[in-house]
């Protein structure tokens, strides 16, 4: 039985709580084969109680991952019940549906034991370089194209590997040992969050996890009501038109608070598309989720007592609520699409409070080559495979500028170069800011990036594209400018699609333009100084200073002040 814990308690047990999971987590970037993990920390690692009920997540990771393994636990107790389950038992699935949204993502579950009784579950979660099939590619019709599908099952025994399901992986995959190493990595870093979960136990002579997960729980659901209630109460529209694949798509939300709850209805969206960008709901919720406490709370823990004060709902067979076997490797190109289309709704709730649309979708470079994939040649060729992670331009804030060649709302840090070239014959020739991509604003949005890539063999590799805002751009709000689009072509001159897998012939080269984030309130407002400064630092054009912010620069590059109040006064 739970013994009582005092205040002082409370706040010790929690801080120490979170050491734990991110020391978890910090034991799955440290251990881990591919770069998605060890060096982008697309990663999620947190404590259960035996509900199933998320008690603390690490800061490392992204909300895709954290928030829609908040919910999968349960799955794996309706399948496993607590009661079932043995000391040294581990679960694994990658089910989109019960998981985190696609086949490319592991989710690894261990049940921890104190003294003879399961006191807690531990939860990861790990993008895999490949799971077979038609590869890192968004151009599959069904989940069938996408790879090996792990239902929810043991992937330990009592302590016993279940060694024919790593066979089944090893056969299935084209970078065994990569995947093979990450799900080995998933299971030590849940043993690392139990050992130091037990330690903790024993110190504070805690017998079992029930009294401080109540605390933990209620007073988080407790701080998002305190904070919903003091908002404005009614429901706000918007609406937003993205590329999409075959056709473009249409992100359509009704966001409403109510009470202590916030509820975000997705009705109006565009239905299933044919190819592999569709959304499963956990996706969907994960990123919604997310998107309203990073408005509203960022400073109350994420947990399921703040989790549950956001209630998504979605109309069955629409992009964001896609059913089996709808196809959803590339479910992020519409994901992380969904906060710009949450904070639509809040800026009319909340003006001068939430940022400017920004790149949103991530610009992962997923490259490869492969005999049928980018030739026939013989075994001369290199055959790889790696995703290296990048970003373009964020949205501009109300009072700050956006953040350049950053992942919001994923998180995930930048592949340096050197890894990329260390592990590929790739060469990156060129990876800079690229210039005049933000969009204007009286703060400036992000800049996206600009990257050169070749290949130190006579040979062609490939990318396969899943990019977003290479046609509707990142729009501005109050006033701002949209950010400039993203494209692909060759270094030889010719362009390329941002979807679906695109060649590049031996000796030429990708060039990856990236686009930027939108600009927030009327462009003419922004600082002069600032405008200099961004044009001397080579941020914007000259022209632009002129054209888009009537500031008129001196020879010596400095703000006229005059002719600038003259020029912006005749506007």
């Amino acid at each position: 039985m739970s013994r009582t814990i005092n205040e002082i308690e409370v706040q010790i047990l929690w801080n120490r709580l979170l050491s734990v999971v991110e020391e978890q987590a910090q034991t799955l970037v440290r251990t881990a084969f591919s770069t998605a993990a060890r060096e982008a920390g697309d990663i999620s690692a947190g404590v259960f109680d035996m509900k199933g009920r998320m008690l603390a997540q690490a800061v490392t990771g992204t909300p895709g991952h954290i928030n829609s393994m908040a919910r999968s636990v349960v799955h794996f107790l309706d399948a496993f019940p607590a009661e079932t389950l043995k000391d040294g038992d581990i679960l694994i699935t990658n089910d989109p549906w019960k998981g985190t949204g696609h086949l490319f993502d592991l989710t690894v579950v261990t049940p921890i034991f104190l003294d003879g009784s399961a006191v807690a579950l531990f939860a990861c979660t790990t993008h895999v370089v490949d799971i077979g099939g038609l590869g890192v590619s968004a151009e599959g019709r069904q989940i069938y194209h996408e790879g090996l599908y792990i239902p929810l099952m043991h992937l330990a025994r009592q302590g016993t590997m279940n060694d024919d399901l790593l066979g089944m992986v090893r056969a299935n995959v084209r970078e065994p040992v990569q995947v093979v190493g990450d799900i080995y990595a998933l299971v030590a870093c849940n043993e690392t969050g139990g050992h130091r979960l037990r330690e903790m136990m024993r110190e504070f002579t805690l017998s079992d996890l029930e009294t401080l997960g109540e605390e933990i729980i209620s007073r988080s659901r407790r701080a998002m009501a305190d904070v919903i209630a003091k908002l404005p109460q009614g429901s706000w529209s918007a609406r937003m038109t993205i590329d999409g694949f075959e056709a473009p798509v249409t992100l359509a939300a009704t966001l409403t608070i109510a009470g202590d709850r916030v509820q975000v209805d997705y009705a109006g969206t565009s239905g299933l598309s044919r190819y592999a960008i569709n959304c499963p709901i956990c996706y969907t919720e994960a990123y919604t989720s997310f998107g309203v406490k990073a408005a509203l709370a960022p400073w109350i823990p994420n947990n399921t007592g703040t989790l549950d004060a956001v209630i998504v709902t979605a109309p069955e067979n629409t992009i964001v609520n896609a059913p089996h076997p709808a196809a959803v490797y590339a479910r992020s190109v519409i994901g992380h699409m969904l906060p710009d289309i949450v904070y639509g709704c809040l800026d009319q709730a909340l003006p001068e409070t939430v940022p400017a649309e920004g790149t949103s979708s991530l610009w992962n470079l997923s490259l490869l080559a492969g005999h049928g994939l980018t030739g026939t040649e013989g075994s001369a060729t290199r055959a790889f495979n790696v995703t290296t992670f990048h970003s373009g331009g964020a949205g501009a804030r109300p009072r700050q500028d956006g953040l350049s060649a950053t992942p919001f709302p994923s998180g995930v840090r930048n592949v340096p170069v050197e890894i990329t070239e260390a592990i590929t014959p790739l060469v990156v020739w060129r990876k800079e800011l690229r210039r005049g991509s933000g969009g204007p604003g009286r703060q400036r949005g992000g800049l996206g990036q600009r990257m050169e890539i070749g290949s130190r063999e006579d040979a062609a590799f490939g990318i396969q594209a899943r990019f977003e805002r290479g046609v509707y751009p990142a729009r501005g709000r109050s006033g701002g400018g949209a950010g400039a689009t993203g494209r692909l072509s060759l270094g030889s001159g010719g362009g390329l699609a941002i979807k679906g897998l695109q060649i590049i012939p031996a000796g030429d080269r990708l060039i990856v333009e990236m686009p930027g984030g939108g600009g927030y309130g009327d462009p003419f407002a922004r600082d002069p100084a600032l405008v200099a400064r961004d044009v001397r630092y080579g941020l914007i054009d000259p022209e632009a200073a002129e054209a888009d912010y009537g500031v008129v620069l001196t020879a010596g590059g400095e703000p006229d002040l005059v002719a600038t109040a003259r020029l912006r006064a005749a506007r």
